[in-house]
């Protein structure tokens, strides 16, 4: 019999080959800086690449260069890289606030949110609140009324407050329970919490 046919299709060496050729072809490297250009996908997305992206971040005033890889969530970058430990992991699922920030005057959940996207932007964290050893208002006003026990979900409390307090300077009760209402305590301080906010409004109005 003469020789057989080669058979048809694609072997598993080609595909791989085509496979890796592919990737490398979706990041887009910026000379001089050694991060991944994003680039738009076929329907509009934004591919990152799996190269790291150097990124910037004005946090509480102070400029911030670092390098993260694309998967790195805000709350990594300010935890991790950046030593912002005020910020606090606890569900780590965008549902108990404890990890908010304010970005470009509006609160975000640090867990939910990539670090590449919040490149350039301005950030708010809890350390940024007092002023050498001069607390600000609405700490001063958690302390004095008792509005924390265990103190994992009291940063993001206090920057949903600080955001509240920034758009509306005396706020109602409704209002108050309306702004802190992505914000979940599970220790139950809640009523604390409310006098708390509405004593930092009285002393922020009169310039306290």
């Amino acid at each position: 019999m003469g020789a057989s046919k080669q058979k048809s299709g694609i072997s598993r060496r080609k595909f791989i080959k085509g496979l890796g050729g592919g990737i490398a072809g979706a990041t887009t490297i910026t000379a001089g800086t050694g991060g991944a250009v994003p680039e738009e996908g076929p329907h509009g997305a934004i591919i990152a690449g799996t190269a790291p992206v150097r990124i910037s971040l004005l946090i509480n005033g102070k400029k911030h260069e670092l390098v993260v890889d694309p998967r790195t969530t805000l709350l990594d970058a300010l935890r991790n890289n950046l030593d912002y430990t005020g910020t606090k992991r606890v569900c780590n699922k965008g549902q108990c606030g404890a990890c908010t920030v304010i970005l470009n005057g509006k609160t975000v959940l640090a867990c939910s949110m990539l670090a590449l996207d919040a490149d350039g932007a301005s950030i708010e964290t809890v350390e940024g609140l007092a002023k050498g050893d001069k607390l600000h208002p609405l700490q001063e006003a958690f302390i004095r009324h008792d509005a924390l026990q265990c103190g994992f979900c009291t940063p993001g409390f206090i920057m949903s407050c600080v955001s509240l307090l920034k758009e509306n300077d005396q706020p109602t009760l409704e209002e108050i329970k309306t702004g802190i209402s992505g914000n979940l305590c599970r220790c139950g301080t809640y009523p604390n919490i409310f006098k708390a906010v509405a004593d930092a409004a009285k002393t922020m109005k009169k310039g306290g």
